[in-house]
């Protein structure tokens, strides 16, 4: 190469993450030529070196990727872990030839395998997570009579007995009858027919379908009054507007200026008029 890299080594996230941390962002980011000539090494040559050095070298963006998955409550170590799995089958996949950088080709990988992750652990609930709910879940079961739901009666007793809340009670004995459901698996059916999973039904707020619609009528709305407010200009004013804005290939000040026979500042100064006058004009249709 060009420039020789020195080795590094590095620690496993799990043992010290902090000094994993500090560690990785000490690396240096690789130069394009230094990243095109090690992916090319490794591409071409099954150059292992090269394929450690692009690893190493690219662990800080696995570390910004991962941190922002710390809201499951999972350890940001093994969320790193994850990640540099990604990373490493991002590596072996990635050809030098296509014109992309390795971290906008492993970015998709990386997340894929941060994603499958979560999904393999966010399913495990926590059961009981305050003191009053881990009394009730190693005593709530031995205090029932039977399987069936707790009548009124018992469910006062049990509270007494143990010191708790009545509805701390009936919370966990409903989390205690409810069963676990894959939120990504599609729903079981007796049909033939395609079945969407859980995760399918949420609603997105982000597209409001009210929204939507309220959105397309009101840019209707703004390109209608804008046309019409257009069409009161004169033609000289209008033609200015329309090849300095909307036009595709958009007129420069000295174009239109060679047309019309006037300097530049002056097709400034129209269009600065005619773009006031425009603007008073929708205003008073709004």
């Amino acid at each position: 190469m060009g420039t020789q890299l020195q080795p590094i080594n590095l620690g496993s996230p799990g043992k010290d993450i902090e000094s994993y941390l500090a560690s990785v962002h000490s690396i240096p980011i690789l130069t394009r030529e230094q990243e095109q000539e090690l992916a090319i090494k490794l591409y071409e040559n099954d150059d292992l070196d090269a394929a450690r050095q692009l690893v190493i070298h690219h662990l800080r963006f696995v570390v910004h990727i991962a941190r922002s998955y710390q809201g499951y409550g999972l350890p940001l170590a093994d969320i790193i872990q994850e990640g540099n799995v990604g990373l490493m089958k991002a590596v072996n996949k990635f050809d030098p030839h296509k014109g992309v950088k390795v971290v906008s080709f492993a970015v998709h990988w990386i997340k894929a395998e941060i994603h499958e992750y979560i999904l393999r652990n966010w399913r495990q609930v926590k059961i009981a997570t305050t003191k009053a709910q881990r009394k009730l879940f190693f005593n709530l079961r031995s205090k029932k009579k039977d399987l069936e739901w707790l009548t009124k009666d018992e469910a006062e007793k049990i509270a007494a007995d143990l010191n708790v809340e009545l509805k701390d009670v009936l919370h966990m004995e409903n989390r205690l009858s409810s069963t676990d459901a894959s939120f990504d698996s599609p729903i079981s059916s007796d049909s033939d027919e395609e079945v969407m999973s859980p995760s399918q039904f949420l609603e997105d707020k982000r597209f409001s379908p009210e929204d939507l619609v309220a959105n397309s009528e009101a840019e209707d709305m703004n390109h209608a009054a804008l046309f019409e407010a257009l069409e009161s200009l004169d033609e000289r004013s209008k033609d200015i507007l329309l090849r300095r804005y909307l036009a595709e290939d958009k007129a420069t000040l000295h174009d239109l200026a060679d047309e019309y026979k006037v300097s530049a500042e002056r097709i400034r100064q129209i269009e600065s008029g005619a773009l006031k006058k425009l603007k008073g004009l929708m205003v008073s249709a709004a």
